[in-house]
């Protein structure tokens, strides 16, 4: 069972809720009053049966991407499998890296389909869809670490700089990982591919150390995609040099993703030591001291 899913405007009365299990979306509009209304419409339309519709799908959505044509799914789940597809050739990975960004791309088409906005920024727990017009800007804090929540740094986008998501992950996330970054940010071309990069990024920053505490993906979540594959728990103080050596490790699996057109830009962060891939020089990514 889904349940039923929660359409709302939140107390601003400019920003929509849409929430349905573990879905949980922030979105934001710009633009004619009447433009922004009709957009909010659609996009509760759109997402109405967006959880149901990855049920259907979940067991081949778990499973590891692989081969050059997606099995018969429903678009949605299409989407999310094409998004992982671009990456599979180099890396281990499932569909289900590329569920929250996918998920708020899908719900930002729904709310653009024929309207006129200035802006649009659909948050799915930190996975942003992101919609800029004409001289529009966007602004969006990075916390680093997410149980001592504060703003370590911002990124400012424009129209111009092709940007149409922005995804986190690390070991403190809703997901598993593999790795011990505690914020992988990754600007791209849609919310899914940055999506999947972060996730895949994130699981790189790695050093084999005392202070990291690993067990199989299983005994964490009996619900996971990772199966025998160890996933992080716990990561004490590190070294300079071992957080040097592990940011390192992310950083080399960032810049292959850039050469091969996947990703735009990176910012990584680890207990304090923070580094930035940047491949146009207005894009800003801005660490606060």
């Amino acid at each position: 069972m889904t349940g039923q899913a929660t359409v709302r405007l939140m107390a601003d009365g400019r920003r929509l809720h849409l929430q349905h299990g573990p879905i949980d979306i922030v979105a934001e509009a710009f633009g004619k009053p009447e433009e922004i209304e009709t957009a909010y419409k659609q996009g509760a339309v759109a997402f109405s049966s967006i959880l149901s519709t990855l049920v259907e799908d979940l067991s081949v959505l778990k499973r590891p991407v692989s081969g050059k044509t997606a099995p018969a799914m429903n678009g949605l789940s299409q989407t999310l499998w094409n998004a992982a597809r671009q990456f599979s050739d180099d890396y281990f990975v499932t569909a289900m890296a590329a569920v929250a960004g996918a998920v708020a791309d899908h719900v930002k088409a729904a709310m653009l389909k024929g309207r006129r906005l200035e802006k649009l920024y659909v948050n799915n727990g930190g996975d942003i869809a992101l919609f800029l017009d004409g001289s529009s800007v966007f602004t969006s804090g990075i916390v680093n670490n997410q149980d001592a929540p504060s703003i370590d740094a911002k990124i400012t986008l424009s129209a111009q700089d092709g940007i149409g998501g922005v995804a986190t992950s690390g070991w403190r996330g809703r997901s598993l990982s593999p790795g011990i970054a505690d914020a992988v940010t990754v600007l791209a071309n849609c919310a899914a591919t940055a999506d999947v990069a972060a996730t895949l990024i994130a699981g790189h920053v790695f050093v084999k150390s005392p202070a990291v505490v690993q067990k199989p993906a299983f005994d964490v979540r009996d619900d996971t995609d990772l199966g025998e594959m160890m996933v992080t728990t716990d990561v004490g103080p590190l070294t300079e040099a071992e957080k040097k050596n592990a940011l390192a490790q992310g950083m080399r699996v960032a810049k292959n993703m850039r050469e091969a057109g996947l990703i735009q830009s990176a910012y990584f962060a680890l207990q304090g030591q923070s580094c930035s891939l940047l491949s146009d020089e207005k894009v800003q990514i801005r660490k606060i001291a």
